[in-house]
């Protein structure tokens, strides 16, 4: 596991009407403050990165679809190493992604994903590192 990655399990409450999906709370571990939350849809086989963030840190959970997420730490803790998760209704957990990692991630559903961001500080351009795909050496035709 990358120094600093938390994967944590979240809870599903079942409704005869739909289901409740928990994201994050101001106690949960990870949680260092509220900058903004989004969503960002994810279509099928599509993948999106590398990003890397210099002060935001990632509260990532995926109430639709199935998401492939690839860390990249090329940090001194835990020096070019790399992480994989896959999270999705039937394997639910939040992904806490701090400062300094890389992150790309690939649409694994055969219809749109998305996912819930829950960032410490709000969006800016300035904040954050983007490299090509082809920049980090990672086979995304494995799939899981």
């Amino acid at each position: 596991m990358i120094n600093g990655v938390l994967l944590t399990p979240l809870k599903i409450i079942k409704t005869e009407s739909g289901d409740v999906l928990h994201s994050i709370k101001s106690s949960s571990q990870g949680f260092d403050g509220f900058g903004e939350a989004y969503f960002s849809e994810v279509k099928p086989n599509a993948i999106k990165g590398w990003k890397m963030h210099n002060i935001m840190t990632l509260n990532i959970s995926v109430p639709i679809g199935k998401i492939r997420f690839v860390l990249f730490d090329e940090r001194s803790s835990s020096n070019n190493k790399f992480q994989e998760v896959i999270i999705s209704k039937e394997n639910y957990f939040r992904l806490t992604v701090p400062p300094g990692v890389w992150l790309a991630f690939q649409g694994l559903s055969k219809s749109n994903s998305l996912l819930l961001n829950v960032a410490n500080v709000a969006h800016d351009p300035k904040e954050s590192v983007i490299k090509d795909l082809h920049e980090i050496n990672f086979d995304w035709s494995n799939k899981k």
